[in-house]
């Protein structure tokens, strides 16, 4: 092997951070913040001091694993960027060189589903900002039994929050890590690793009790928008769903409650539904906010017909919105036939896809800072935003349901700000490796949309055990029609091992204490906690 022991690529905060397993319990179990309180009241309530620790296994080549240790110093912002501190230590021995297939590092604010990835310097075969060892390399050095501060950067956060929550690079799930807020970063310490490794040829001397690398810390005026990106979530019911992503929100009426087929003439079903989203958006909305109703249909039938249907569609929706809402709100429509589908058609569930995609929109922009909105508009619509989650340590799978050789540990959910947070640990149960085919299309819905049932978590989902309305997996928007897990993508299971994934959720309202999920191949798993 080469005397390069292998670090990360150049997503993952650092070599040590491809962990297999960690802690994941409540220390002492805080209570969830009272409904009634404030983000800020809730905030004040969770936060706790670093560092943090966590501790797993780290996955070496063969199938081999070593105990590793992660510990989460600081999370500095100057108003700029964010930079987090870690320090990284290799508890054992390693056998091999380090593999790593870890979810990258993504910083998120669960009140307002923003997500900032780390910064890479283009300058420098874009590669992260933060500790190197050789510009341009994503290598570093291993060095069992020595810490070793590792730096990272991001955007800074949109709104000054108080607290974010770490995912990714192996560690899952790190939430309540506290911000500081600082004109300049503390200062990374005088870099001595060259004392003792030499660059070129990697041969290196006794190594001293603390070592350092150099820090590369971005330049001033960098365009960051594409690694400030957002979470998008989906809730469904019968009648609408909704999607969410940053400021950007949209209500979808389902055609087939409100029209009749081919016709564009209101049913008196669609006066109630009209009369809900109207509260809805009163709920959600400041006055004056613009609101575009903007018909769908599906992909039968002539172009031109389906965008004469569809403009008229939207135009009779508008009609009944506005003699619910009156004057308060700026309303337009238009018509897009059948160019945007949401459910792939011509499968096995074509009649359920086409139904999917047979829709009256309205969309509309709202805050990062929304808060929750409860009352007598649509189910799907409405927002439950509790205070961020504490820090926690440990903790215990619910329950563990098989599928064929593959067992599935079911942890709690999470509830963190805006969202449920929930690790999954998939374990192999026989003496030999296994090829993972976890992706999950077949458990999927019929009429699904694509983009939430891809990926290693596809088809997971959670319905509310009395309303009935179900919440898809988080995806996370990098560009338009682009998305990404923030599960790991997992290839090989190795005997006995837990690789864990972790699966995002738009949250319930906060009496709501448990829910059923459905796990993709694993199938229906009721009662599972929400803490």
């Amino acid at each position: 092997m080469s005397s390069r022991a292998l670090g990360t690529s150049a997503a993952a905060l650092a070599l040590a951070l491809s962990l297999s397993s960690c802690g994941l319990l409540p220390d002492n179990g805080d209570p969830d913040p009272a409904p009634e309180e404030t983000a800020d009241q809730a905030q004040e309530t969770v936060a706790q001091d670093l560092p943090f620790t966590r501790q797993g296994r780290l996955f070496v080549e063969d199938g081999n694993d070593v105990a590793f240790e992660v510990v989460i110093n600081a999370l500095e912002s100057d108003g700029e960027y964010l930079m987090i501190d870690v320090t990284h230590n290799i508890l054992e021995p390693l056998p091999g060189a380090v593999t790593s297939t870890s979810a990258p590092i993504r910083m998120v604010d669960p009140l307002s589903g923003e997500v900032l990835r780390v910064l890479e310097n283009e300058d420098n075969n874009g590669e992260p900002y933060g500790t190197y060892f050789v510009e341009g390399d994503p290598f570093m050095p291993t060095h069992e039994g020595l810490a070793t501060p590792m730096r990272r950067y991001f955007p800074a956060p949109s709104e000054e929050v108080e607290t974010l929550t770490f995912t990714g690079a192996g560690l899952g799930y790190v939430p309540g890590v506290p911000v500081t807020y600082v004109d300049e970063f503390t200062e990374a310490p005088e870099p001595n690793v060259y004392d003792y490794i030499d660059p070129e040829t990697w041969e290196r001397q006794e190594l001293p009790d603390e070592i350092f690398y150099p820090d590369d810390v971005p330049e001033s005026g960098l365009d960051v928008t594409a690694e400030r990106q957002s979470m998008e979530s989906f809730v469904d019911s019968p009648v609408s769903s909704t999607t969410r992503a940053g400021d950007q929100e949209t209500i979808a009426l389902h055609s087939d409650n409100m029209f009749e087929v081919d016709e564009a003439e209101p049913t008196d079903e669609a006066a109630e539904t009209i009369r809900q989203a109207a509260a809805s958006l009163r709920e959600n909305l400041a006055e004056g906010t613009e609101i575009t109703v903007i018909g769908h249909t599906d992909g039968t039938g002539d172009d031109a017909y389906n965008q004469n249907l569809s403009q008229e569609r939207a135009q009779a929706a508008l009609e009944l919105l506005e003699s619910e809402l009156g004057d308060g709100f700026s309303l337009s429509t238009e018509g897009r036939g059948s160019d945007e589908l949401l459910a792939e058609e011509g499968g096995d569930d074509d009649e359920e896809a086409r139904a999917r995609n047979r829709r009256v929109e309205l969309f509309y922009e709202v805050p990062l800072d929304a808060r929750d909105s409860e009352g007598e508009g649509l189910d799907s619509a409405q927002r439950h935003v509790a205070g961020p989650a504490a820090y926690f340590e440990e903790m215990e799978p619910h329950t563990t349901v098989s599928d064929d050789d593959i067992d599935l540990n079911v942890y709690p959910l999470v509830r963190d700000g805006a969202y449920l947070f929930q690790m999954v640990g998939f374990q192999n149960s026989t003496l030999n490796d296994l090829e993972a085919d976890l992706d999950g299309d077949e458990s999927a819905l019929p009429g699904s949309p694509a983009q939430y049932a891809e990926g290693t978590m596809g088809g997971f989902r959670l319905e509310e055990p009395d309303s009935g309305l179900i919440r898809y997996v988080i995806r996370i928007r990098t560009a338009e029609d682009e998305y990404e897990d923030f599960a790991d993508q997992i290839h090989t299971l190795s005997p006995g091992e837990e690789y864990l994934a972790l699966a995002v959720f738009p949250a319930p309202a906060a009496d709501v204490n448990e829910m059923t999920l459905y796990a993709g191949a694993f199938g229906e798993i009721p009662g599972v906690p929400i803490r």
